[in-house]
């Protein structure tokens, strides 16, 4: 990337299935994604447990001894219903909680493979760039074109002018975890001069937290 100014990133959020999917490609994308961010010293942030791709992903991180924090709903924890976190987890109240810590405390996003709380996190977190309340580089991991069908659909709403061809840019896209990375660190956020002027700030002092509910 010479020339190319590079983001620092020091975590990583990733989103992706609690189950391991149909094709082994997915857990040894998984697995290799741990991997390079151990071996580039970036640390995890994902949604806690051990089951399916987030069991791999946080596994292959912990063993190249970088931190593992695992967020996850309260819910989730009774009965040990998604196992033991790899690393430190921090237990939330709601789904909602837990998007906002991750976004606050991750530096760029990667979606794996998943279901629909995989793209729920995912676009949620394209809607917030868009809307100007954070400015980090967004990424899929397409294994096998596991996510073609997604990218079509977006550049199909670019075409239907549903959304801009700035928007377009906040979702990143590569085939290989170290190609990605790459991107997320090469990325510059560009901001529509519109939404850019939100302001997200309490309105009063009554109010201590964001409301982040609005969606497009």
């Amino acid at each position: 990337m010479e020339g190319v100014l590079v983001r620092k990133i020091k975590k990583i959020c990733v989103f992706c299935g609690a189950n391991s999917g149909k094709d082994v490609a997915f857990v040894n994308a998984a697995f290799h994604l741990g991997e390079v961010l151990g071996k580039r010293k970036i640390d995890l942030v994902y949604g806690g447990g051990k089951l399916g791709l987030m069991g791999c992903v946080s596994t292959a991180v912990a063993q190249h001894e970088r931190q593992v924090l695992g967020i996850i709903p309260s819910a989730f924890t009774v009965n040990n219903l998604v196992g033991e976190t790899c690393g430190k987890e921090i237990k939330v109240a709601t789904m909602q909680e837990r998007l906002v810590m991750m976004m606050e405390l991750s530096d760029a996003f990667i979606a794996l493979p998943g279901g629909f709380g995989t793209l729920e996190e995912l676009f949620q977190m394209i809607s917030w760039a868009q809307l100007s309340i954070h400015n980090k580089p967004i990424g899929v991991l397409n294994i096998n074109g596991f996510f073609n069908g997604l990218l079509s659909f977006v550049d199909n709403a670019v075409k239907q002018e549903f959304i801009t061809p700035r928007a377009r840019k906040i979702l990143i896209s590569a085939t290989t975890a170290d190609e990605l990375v790459d991107k997320l660190q090469a990325f510059r956020f560009e901001s529509d001069p519109a939404l850019s002027k939100l302001k997200w700030s309490p309105s009063s002092s009554q109010k201590e937290k964001l409301d982040l509910t609005l969606r497009l």
